[in-house]
C-alpha cells in the first residue's frame, strides 16, 4: 500500500479513534474479539459477490472502488444501481447501532466519492444497514459530511506519513475496541502514566 493511499476502512477507524487507526495501519497490529467476530460473520453473509436485480434495481456486492483525486481505495459492501441512469446508492453494513456522529458515515461518504469519480455521477444519498437494530438508515451525502470526509482523508494521510501512534486516551468506547489488549488505554493514558510514575518514585 502506498503511504498516501487511504483504505476506506481507515476513515472509520480514524473517526472512532486516531490511536486505533495508527495501531492498525502504522504498526500493522490487529486483534479479534467477540464484536469483530460478529462483524466477520455479518460480512460473510453480505459479501457473497452475487449480483441480483429486484424491482428494477440491480444490487452489486463486494464492489471494488478507488479515487485518484483523494487517493482512496476500498470495497463497498453493496452498490444499488437504480433504474434511472447515474442513480447509484452505496450501502455499508455495520454490526452496531446508529451513531450520533460521523464515525460510520465517513466511510460511506468515502465510498460515495469513489463512485462519483469512477462513474461520473453525483451520489446524493447512501445507506447503512445496522445489525444492532436490524434496520437500514439512509445517510444524506451532503456538503457537511463531504467536508468532514475530505478533512478526515487529509488527516489520515498525515498520520500515515508521520508513522506515529497517538498517545492513549481512555474513554468508555475503549471497552468495545478489539485492540484494547494491545493498546492498554487505562495504563498508557497520561493520567495513569503520571500516577504509576509517582508510585515508582515513592517506592524508590
Amino acid at each position: 500500500m502506498d503511504i498516501l493511499t487511504v483504505p476506506l476502512s481507515a476513515l472509520q477507524h480514524y473517526a472512532f479513534c486516531r490511536r486505533q487507526c495508527a495501531i492498525i495501519y502504522n504498526e500493522w497490529c490487529w486483534e479479534d474479539n467477540y464484536l469483530t467476530a460478529i462483524g466477520s460473520i455479518l460480512h460473510e453473509r453480505v459479501d457473497s459477490g452475487v449480483m441480483e436485480t429486484r424491482r428494477g434495481i440491480r444490487y452489486e456486492r463486494t464492489v471494488k472502488v478507488s479515487s485518484e483525486k483523494y487517493n482512496l481505495i476500498g470495497v463497498l459492501d453493496l452498490l444499488e444501481c437504480g433504474s434511472k441512469p447515474y442513480d447509484f446508492t452505496p450501502v455499508e453494513y455495520k454490526k452496531g447501532k446508529p451513531k450520533k456522529d460521523y464515525t460510520d458515515a465517513v466511510q460511506l461518504c468515502g465510498g460515495a466519492l469513489c463512485i462519483e469519480e469512477m462513474l461520473c455521477t453525483t451520489v446524493k444519498i447512501g445507506a447503512i444497514w445496522y445489525w444492532g437494530i436490524r434496520r437500514r438508515v439512509e445517510i444524506p451525502i451532503d456538503e457537511e459530511l463531504r467536508a468532514y470526509t475530505i478533512r478526515t482523508i487529509d488527516e489520515v494521510k498525515d498520520l500515515f506519513t508521520s508513522g506515529d501512534t497517538p498517545k492513549a486516551e481512555y474513554s468508555k468506547k475503549c471497552n468495545s475496541c478489539s485492540l484494547y489488549g494491545i493498546c492498554f488505554p487505562k495504563i498508557l493514558d497520561d493520567n495513569s502514566t503520571a500516577y504509576i510514575n509517582e508510585l515508582l518514585r515513592c517506592e524508590s
